[in-house]
């Protein structure tokens, strides 16, 4: 057997097969050590704490059919609902176990390696998907984080619904065509708006990817099939974001499509004290639910931080640099991460990653659709932490269809080694 078929001799389900089993064991595993550290007193329930403590009160409020709402006094439009569902899933099952809802949330990560593939076949072939879940399913981030009680993974998943859709969206249509057009549109929308329901900025940057790629297209679809998908996608995002906003509205009395925490995370990232990470001791100093509504407390936040900003371009500006800094780093920015040794083993992953990726910018150059669904989640994402603060924890989510990108580069490597036939993605229809 030459070594041109060594790839061909295993069948790609099951190596998807393989690849699934191994991110499910590290998961697990890594559930049981996560859990067994955070049960070390002071007893806690995450390694990372703040969101995870809210999370988890949302979802007991679901299951028990009171109000989704959170603190005193109660905020009810601080939090999109998609995440406590995820818990409250658990929770309904399993009863309060949070070792349980490490185990669901495991599960949800082995499923997002899969979307991967999946993501990766739609837009290139079965190799790249392959090799994209690969890095997924072992890359110690993506596995950390599939564990903790965060929404980084569901969001993950959810985002790669919406990407594949719209991959799927570009496809040469049979006769009979604009019924199949504003179908796959339609699912398209609605894919993003529920991923919105996880993670708010999923509203302008699934939207915008979405709106690209069809503009991307339109030389080579006719006007009406344009028409029908920029159509179709932005009713998909209303229908499917309707009843959140009917809602808010019904308790606020204004048309709120995600939250009311936009403002006081602008100005967790534009205020004096600002250092380009999260501190939010001024909320809690400042008591402005006291005496405003929740949707009064939303815009005044916005205002301050728009203020400061107009105020203080330079420091702006510098708050900025601070923010991308975290955003694109290479070792974690949480102080429960600063071992040498973890700093080391993220390092070693995330920078091929990286370097892959932007060697997948100039392979793939030539199709601007595959470029805008695979790297666009990460550059938008990156653009819009220049306002709020910056993490690595916010890139993991866009690692994800950005393996796709790597993993062109990969395949190409793999090919001149004469391991895989050489196959780049084409232009979408």
């Amino acid at each position: 057997m030459n070594r041109s078929r060594l790839l061909d001799a295993v069948p790609a389900n099951r190596c998807l097969l393989f690849t699934l089993v191994v991110a499910l064991a590290v998961r697990l595993s890594l559930a049981i050590a996560v859990q067994h550290q955070v049960d070390q007193p002071p007893a806690r329930l995450c390694l990372i704490a703040g969101d995870a403590e809210g999370y988890w009160e949302l979802a007991q409020h679901l299951v028990a059919g009171e109000a989704y709402a959170i603190y005193d006094p109660p905020r009810y439009v601080e939090r999109v609902p998609g995440f406590s569902v995820v818990l409250a899933l658990s929770q309904f099952a399993f009863g309060e176990s949070a070792m349980a809802a490490r185990c669901l949330l495991a599960c949800l990560g082995t499923v997002t390696c899969g979307l991967t593939y999946w993501l990766g076949s739609e837009l290139a072939d079965e190799t790249t998907g392959l090799i994209a879940a690969i890095y997924t399913a072992i890359s110690p981030t993506l596995v950390l984080f599939s564990v903790l009680i965060l929404s980084e993974t569901a969001f993950a998943a959810a985002l790669l619904l919406s990407l594949i859709s719209i991959a799927r969206m570009t496809r040469k249509l049979s006769p009979g065509g604009p019924t199949a057009t504003v179908r796959a549109a339609l699912m398209a929308g609605t894919l993003i708006g529920l991923a919105t329901m996880v993670r708010p900025t999923w509203l302008y940057v699934g939207t915008l990817i979405a709106l690209a790629v069809v503009f991307l297209c339109r030389r080579k679809w006719s006007r009406a099939r344009l028409v029908q998908s920029t159509a179709g996608i932005l009713l998909g995002v209303v229908v499917s974001m309707s009843p959140w906003t009917i809602r808010n509205y019904c308790v606020t009395g204004h048309l709120i499509p995600t939250t009311l925490w936009v403002g006081p995370s602008l100005y967790d990232g534009l205020n004096p004290s600002a250092r380009g990470d999260s501190d939010m001791r001024f909320f809690e100093d400042d008591k402005l639910m006291t005496r405003m509504s929740e949707y009064e407390m939303d815009r005044e936040y916005r205002r301050r931080a728009l203020e400061f900003a107009a105020r203080n371009p330079g420091r702006a500006v510098w708050l900025a640099a601070q923010k991308q800094q975290r955003y694109w780093s290479l070792v974690p920015n949480a102080a429960q991460f600063q071992d040498w040794r973890l700093k080391a083993i993220v390092c070693l992953t995330s920078l091929p990653l990286l370097v892959l990726a932007i060697g997948g910018l100039w392979l793939a150059r030539g199709n601007l659709p595959f470029l805008v669904i695979t790297a666009g989640p990460v550059l938008l994402f990156a653009a819009l932490h220049l306002l709020f603060v910056g993490s690595l924890r916010y890139r993991l989510p866009a690692e994800y269809p950005l393996a796709v990108l790597a993993a062109v580069v990969a395949r190409s490597i793999l090919t001149r080694w004469k391991l895989v036939n050489p196959i780049l993605p084409e232009s979408p229809a």
